[in-house]
């Protein structure tokens, strides 16, 4: 498995949670058509990636209801949602990820898990964030 692949298993597991749903590696990769079996590594980003959310979740939520100009937090889908909150928790927390880098991971998500305008709407609240840190 790679970093992509755990960052989407992360992204999976944080949208489950949203719903109360199961939260184990088990049941994402069962269920997620995800072939890889991940590596000890991979376990412990995704963990710690989660955790992270879990942590940090007013802060992000906080932020991303900054960034989403007339939207509520409730009337963003979930899955767009799950999407965000991985990567502001990457850029926000974990100084080793370039954000460009948690940007484009984040856009390719919402391509495969998203709506037809995730991609785009989670590019521009993504970069609108970069450009804040980058302030910083």
């Amino acid at each position: 498995m790679s970093r992509k692949t755990a960052r989407e298993v992360a992204m999976k597991l944080a949208f489950a949670r949203l719903f109360g749903g199961e939260d184990t590696y088990e049941a994402i990769l069962d269920k997620s058509g995800i072939a890889e079996k991940p590596t000890e590594d991979d376990m412990a980003y995704s963990n710690e990636v989660l955790a992270g959310i879990e942590e940090h979740s007013s802060e992000l939520d906080e932020k991303i209801k900054e960034l989403a100009i007339g939207w509520s937090i409730d009337r963003i889908p979930k899955v767009d949602l799950s999407v965000m909150r991985v990567a502001m928790y990457e850029m926000l927390y974990m100084d080793k990820i370039p954000s460009s880098v948690s940007i484009n991971e984040a856009v390719e998500l919402a391509k495969r898990f998203g709506g037809e305008k995730s991609p785009a709407y989670i590019n521009g609240m993504l970069g609108t964030l970069a450009r804040e840190l980058d302030k910083e």
